[in-house]
């Protein structure tokens, strides 16, 4: 029956008949947990312990015994939370949008990052990837039959875009550009050069910009732009944000798109059909987590303290190096000297008991990297001391290969 599916899913395996590396495929990574396995490739904050702040639990057991808990809110999204997102993105992301004309909500930012690619991509169709990246930015456009172009990031470069470099990726059937912004999973926040570069491209060349802000809650030391609210951006551009990671509301599946009117009215007549309505009362939940964000603080906090400490642990090991994170709770480990970053990969599972991301997962300039979740756990020290664990078999490693 294979032979029947289109050749992104024909290729693909989802572990039912061989093993899957990637930690969001088939259920084999959730069984390495209660194997005592340190889950450090899954970016789901605080996983697997609770998490949850008191006044969104309550809301959610208040939403259980309400009516329309059984029933469909409107494929478009509850029009309460989206008056919210509206005031929301007005002081944080400085767009001035209508909720009713420009904001969609979708069951979770993975979702609608599918459907805010879906509207303009078809077969030979080229997409412009910088990468490492987002593998959901590379397997969405396999699937609707588009072609990646690739344009590696350089790490002394600050993995920061380039006028030049991304001028040279243009032909004649370029159609879209796809970051993740910041970037998700070297941690960069692009700065202000780099996104002038990467406006003046989609504006020279008449291209939409995709951009995934999963992650732009936590960002540091660094300024963050949204793209969209940069000079003839806005009407080209489908951002796409997501709740799961600043506020940690991953298991609710609730994220949202935003884009000019012209884009989002096909969205709104489509949005039934492809992805449906997205949970009744996770969104009335959403809106009740708005009413009081401080908990948020924590999680800054965590993971604050938490990329220090990666910085301080992973870069005392001999031929390791680690940037300190610019943004969230990821990590990423160079760890080209030592050898293959699959079997490190492997090696580490077995001895340390933690499980990271292979870069190789990440597209071109991954081979040689490690991703690391360092937002699991409630606990600091858990983090700690498999931080530490990494270091002693990575060591180790190098001892038995010497």
């Amino acid at each position: 029956m294979k032979k029947h599916m289109i050749q992104a899913f024909r290729k693909a395996q989802g572990g039912l008949f061989a093993e899957v590396e990637k930690a969001d495929v088939g259920t084999s990574y959730q069984e390495l947990e209660k194997q005592g396995v340190a889950l450090m490739g899954w970016a789901d904050p605080f996983m697997p312990d609770f998490s949850l702040p008191e006044h969104i639990r309550k809301a959610l057991l208040e939403e259980i015994e309400c009516p329309s808990v059984a029933h469909y809110t409107a494929p478009v999204g509850n029009p309460d939370l989206k008056e919210v997102l509206a005031e929301k993105l007005w002081k944080k992301n400085h767009l001035k949008v209508e909720p009713n004309r420009n904001i969609l909500i979708t069951p979770g930012s993975d979702s609608g990052l599918f459907y805010a690619i879906l509207p303009f991509i078809e077969e030979k169709d080229e997409v412009i990837i910088p990468t490492p990246s987002y593998p959901n930015n590379i397997l969405d456009i396999e699937i609707m039959g588009g072609k990646c172009v690739f344009v590696e990031l350089k790490k002394e470069n600050g993995y920061q875009l380039e006028y030049e470099t991304l001028k040279r990726a243009v032909t004649d059937r370029t159609k879209m550009i796809v970051l993740t912004h910041p970037n998700n999973p070297t941690t960069t926040v692009y700065n202000r050069n780099s996104l002038e570069a990467l406006s003046k491209i989609c504006i020279e060349h008449d291209l939409i910009l995709v951009c995934d802000q999963a992650f732009e809650d936590y960002t540091y030391e660094n300024e963050f732009i949204t793209p969209a609210a940069m000079d003839g951006m806005f009407e080209r551009t489908v951002t796409v944000f997501s709740f799961s990671k600043g506020m940690g509301l991953s298991g609710l599946r609730v994220g949202y798109i935003v884009a000019s009117d012209v884009i989002m009215d096909s969205m709104y007549a489509n949005a039934v059909g492809v992805i449906g309505a997205t949970s009744t009362s996770a969104q009335k939940a959403m809106l009740r987590a708005f009413d009081d964000t401080t908990f948020m603080k924590e999680f800054e906090e965590a993971f604050d303290v938490r990329r220090h400490a990666a910085y301080d642990i992973l870069n005392s090991i001999p031929n390791v190096s680690f940037e300190l994170p610019q943004s969230g709770f990821l990590g990423w480990i160079d760890v080209h000297k030592l050898g293959d970053s699959s079997e490190i990969c492997s090696y580490l599972l077995k001895k340390a008991r933690v499980s990271l991301n292979d870069g190789i997962n990440y597209g071109p300039g991954g081979e040689g990297h490690l991703r690391i979740v360092l937002g699991v756990y409630r606990d600091n020290q858990k983090v700690i001391d498999a931080l530490n664990r990494i270091k002693e078999a990575l060591i180790n490693y190098q001892k038995e290969k010497s």
